[in-house]
């Protein structure tokens, strides 16, 4: 199933939020968005799971616009973890996760024990399967995001789009929960701020600067020093390996120069 984006435009409030994003998705592939807060990640995001509809070009979900697909039929090809989804009801962690089943059910095609197989694979992945029976509301923010990463595993789409996965995790729930999104036989989509998260995963990296893509390909090719100054304002050294992978070692700032006080009097 391919998916892409063809000259979006995004405004809010008069302000510009996406100009001219074009995006192709390669089945199979593990694809990084990245870009400093602003650049238009999140909206981008948004646009390409049908979420919000362009306001110029068109998203392309197996060659069909969009919009030309039913809201079921999407949520059967295209599973979306939001940064901050929440939920006033009463549910438990299980009930959560059971969500994911809605798109594959109906009058013909009830509940079933293989619903209940996926519903329990899902929650041992995240390493939540402990805490089926908590009540959402008593859950910790890395707990309930791991349980909605659960649910879009449920929803067994092909196509899997993350904004901003790691938040609320821990370093060991961050890179294990990258790592088991990697080993799925899906096409993924993920906005990321932690750089060496995108190189050490991702099979190719878009960078996103003032509501546009203005670098994509391979890590080793788009995380470069001079770029990454330009985008983000660090500096940093790139170290690459024999396997053309890379890391990225951060520098500390220069220290700022001392800032002059003034002595009464002076400057009148």
């Amino acid at each position: 199933m391919t998916l892409s984006a063809n000259g979006l435009f995004w405004s809010a409030g008069g302000t510009t939020i996406l100009s001219d994003v074009s995006l192709d998705v390669r089945p199979g592939e593990f694809l990084g968005i990245i870009g400093p807060n602003g650049s238009g990640k999140t909206s981008l995001m948004a646009l390409i799971a049908g979420i919000r509809r362009p306001q110029r070009g068109d998203v392309l979900l197996g060659g069909k616009p969009l919009q030309a697909h039913g809201r079921r039929e999407i949520a059967q090809r295209i599973a979306f973890v939001e940064q901050q989804a929440e939920t006033t009801e009463r549910i438990t962690a299980r009930q959560a996760v059971e969500l994911g089943r809605t798109p594959h059910l109906g009058a013909l095609t009830p509940w079933s024990k293989a619903d209940d197989a996926i519903v329990d694979r899902a929650l041992e992945e995240v390493d939540m399967a402990h805490f089926a029976d908590r009540l959402w509301h008593t859950l910790s923010g890395g707990e309930r995001q791991r349980l909605h990463i659960a649910r879009a595993l449920a929803q067994q789409s092909p196509i899997l789009l993350l904004d901003e996965p790691t938040n609320h995790l821990d370093i060991g729930h961050q890179i294990g929960l990258l790592q088991l999104v990697r080993e799925q036989d899906l096409t993924v989509v993920a906005a990321l701020h932690d750089l060496n998260h995108a190189a050490m995963f991702c099979d190719r990296i878009a960078v996103m600067q003032g509501g546009r893509i203005v670098a994509l390909g391979t890590p080793a090719k788009v995380l470069e020093p001079q770029r990454l100054h330009d985008v983000f304002g660090v500096t940093v050294d790139v170290e690459r390996d024999g396997a053309g992978g890379c890391f990225i070692r951060y520098r500390r700032p220069d220290p700022r120069p001392p800032r002059l006080k003034l002595v009464a009097g002076e400057g009148n």
